[in-house]
């Protein structure tokens, strides 16, 4: 039997390189940009701020939630947006991290 080579590194290493790769894209960096300025919206107004359509949005926002960098709440047949601050102060600290460990 194979053992899938992500898990042949530690667990943190692991976690690091998930929230990168949802950093990985220009959209997702405006999304955490626009949540941190508007505090809260739903995912409409994050659609028309991106000069993209619903759907992709909408795959970027399912992104950053699989990592639990933005949270969402429904209200009624849409979906409230905000950061998860505890998540982002995570990110912070594991991108401190790599960077101390590349000085």
């Amino acid at each position: 039997m194979t053992t899938p080579k992500l898990e042949l590194f530690p667990k943190d290493m692991q976690e690091s390189a998930a929230f990168f790769k949802a950093l990985g894209h220009p959209a997702r960096i405006a999304v955490l940009r626009y949540l941190a300025e508007m505090k809260v919206c739903m995912s409409g107004d994050i659609t028309k701020e991106l000069p993209l359509s619903r759907t992709t949005v909408s795959q970027h926002l399912a992104e950053l939630k699989e990592v639990g960098l933005i949270q969402g709440e429904i209200s009624g047949t849409r979906v409230n947006y905000c950061l998860n601050r505890e998540k982002v102060k995570e990110l912070e600290e594991k991108f401190n991290i790599l960077i101390t460990n590349l000085i």
